[in-house]
């Protein structure tokens, strides 16, 4: 089987406990130190097989093939992608069962990170996961004052809009921000502004 490796943890001497998303689970995974394995880290997307011992409560990982990313040696690129893994990582805490869209959200912005900025990307495929969940719309509303907004948005976590003076966060061109929430495009967003949309994304998912 296939997945994304979403986190790992030292067990006992350099043996792991690593969590592993796959199309319709997420498995958690006890992987031996004493053999030669393929390297584990966050955001790897690996082939692999589990082994079931029932002296133990969690299956062995075994046989680990790294499938690679073509971007993978770039060190930009793979900085973006791990921290947004790490995230995702905690907004998918203690979920075993899981719809098949969050390992082909994964996928689809695995392959965008070949082509596009990796911030871009990644904000895209954020978007795209609000809106799957139910936690995204663009909204006349301040968040914290419940006031009409009727100039440029300033974003909290969530992506929740707000005025910049209730917020204290720089804000964000009104028209891009509108094309980025219904549309999932940062294309008329400027550099600056997707850092700080960035940034945003950094508190958590």
């Amino acid at each position: 089987m296939q997945g994304f490796i979403l986190n790992y943890n030292k067990a006992r001497d350099e043996d792991l406990i690593v969590t592993i998303l796959c199309k319709n689970k997420i498995y958690t995974t006890y992987r031996f130190y004493g053999v030669r394995h393929a390297t584990i880290n966050i955001g790897k997307k690996i082939d692999f097989e589990l082994e079931t011992n029932y002296k133990s409560t969690i299956d062995r990982l075994k046989d680990v093939v790294d499938i690679g990313f073509s971007w993978f040696d770039d060190n930009s690129r793979v900085y973006c992608w791990q921290n947004f893994i790490k995230i995702f990582y905690v907004h998918l805490y203690d979920i075993e069962h899981i719809d098949k869209f969050y390992c082909m959200l994964l996928d689809e912005c695995v392959k965008k990170l070949t082509r596009q900025n990796p911030k871009r990307a990644i904000i895209e495929t954020y978007v795209k996961m609000l809106h799957y969940e139910g936690r995204m719309s663009f909204e006349d509303d301040c968040l914290l004052c419940d006031q009409k907004i009727s100039g440029d948005i300033a974003l909290v976590r969530g992506f929740k809009q707000t005025h910049e003076a209730c917020s204290y966060k720089k804000a964000i061109n009104r028209y891009a921000m509108q094309e980025l929430l219904e549309n999932k495009s940062t294309a008329k967003l400027s550099d600056n502004e997707c850092e700080r949309i960035w940034q945003v994304l950094l508190q958590g998912l």
